[in-house]
């Protein structure tokens, strides 16, 4: 595969993408207008996923062996913790991941 084919190929895929993402917005630029069925999902979509990002970081944890689940509870206890304090979920999951990372590389390695 070429250089130049990769390239076109990595934009058509990115401008697909955004295209997608970005349709509804465009369509429904009104919210009056906007079909209750997107309304709704609007409003659950976020916390949902959010639910979904949670058990798929704790979906591998053992907490029959050592560390026992340590590291992904106290990065847990980092992300709510700084949240509640900031409310900044940006700043609050960078942190519980960099602080994660930090305990299973360094502290329960």
């Amino acid at each position: 595969m070429s250089t130049i084919h990769s390239i076109l190929l990595i934009a058509v895929i990115s401008l697909v993408t955004a295209l997608i993402r970005f349709l509804p917005f465009l369509i429904f630029r009104d919210k009056d207008h906007m079909p209750e069925a997107l309304q709704y999902l609007g409003g659950i979509l976020p916390a949902a996923i959010m639910g979904m990002l949670v058990v798929y970081c704790f979906k591998s944890t053992v907490v029959t062996a050592w560390p026992f689940g340590l590291p992904e509870v106290i990065a847990t206890i980092l992300v709510v913790a700084s949240y509640l304090w900031k409310k900044n979920i940006l700043l609050s999951v960078a942190a519980g991941t960099v602080f994660y990372m930090i305990l299973v590389q360094g502290v329960f390695a």
